[in-house]
């Protein structure tokens, strides 16, 4: 995660940066069950140069040398791709990187990355969030309350709701 971080910060010229698929799990809990580290991108926007995403994507992305190298890649996204909770910037855990303290992570808490991926609703999204109940590191409630923070079509949230609902149901 630093390592990404690090990468980005430099090419984009910016300090910051929002991590915001799946891999921003690791701010909240770096030592995650394999199942929930074992994607090989992440994806992240600059914080204050978001036009700089392509200049990410383009040196740290996917085929890269960086990529190569490194055995993952950085996709450099832009935040309106995602669908994130109101207030979602102000829960975010900070990961700063070891080897230059001025270069700041800022990663979706769970709660908010759950209530993303469940607006997405790719069989890989909703088996990461089973995961992430699964081994408690989220709540039932509190996602099913930053479900109603999206905005978003109300069928979108109604079958994620649903999907919650059903996920709970079965574990008790």
């Amino acid at each position: 995660m630093e390592h990404a971080i690090r990468a980005a910060c430099e090419v984009s010229g910016d300090n910051e940066v929002f991590v915001f698929g799946s891999q921003a799990i690791l701010g909240q809990f770096p030592e995650a069950d394999e199942q929930l580290r074992r994607s090989i991108e992440v994806d992240l926007s600059p914080k204050n140069k978001p036009e700089a995403v392509d200049k990410i994507d383009g040196a740290l992305g996917e085929n890269s040398p960086f990529h190569q190298t490194h055995g993952f890649y950085v996709h450099g996204v832009s935040l309106e791709t995602a669908c994130l909770p109101k207030g979602w910037k102000k829960r975010t855990k900070e990961v700063r990187d070891y080897m230059d303290d001025n270069k700041i992570g800022r990663c979706i808490e769970a709660h908010d990355l759950a209530a993303s991926k469940l607006m997405a609703f790719r069989e890989k999204d909703t088996q990461f969030v089973r995961r992430l109940i699964l081994e408690n590191m989220i709540g039932v409630n509190e996602l099913l309350n930053r479900i109603q923070l999206i905005d978003a079509d109300q069928e979108i949230k109604q079958r994620a709701r649903n999907w919650v609902q059903r996920m709970a149901d079965e574990m008790n």
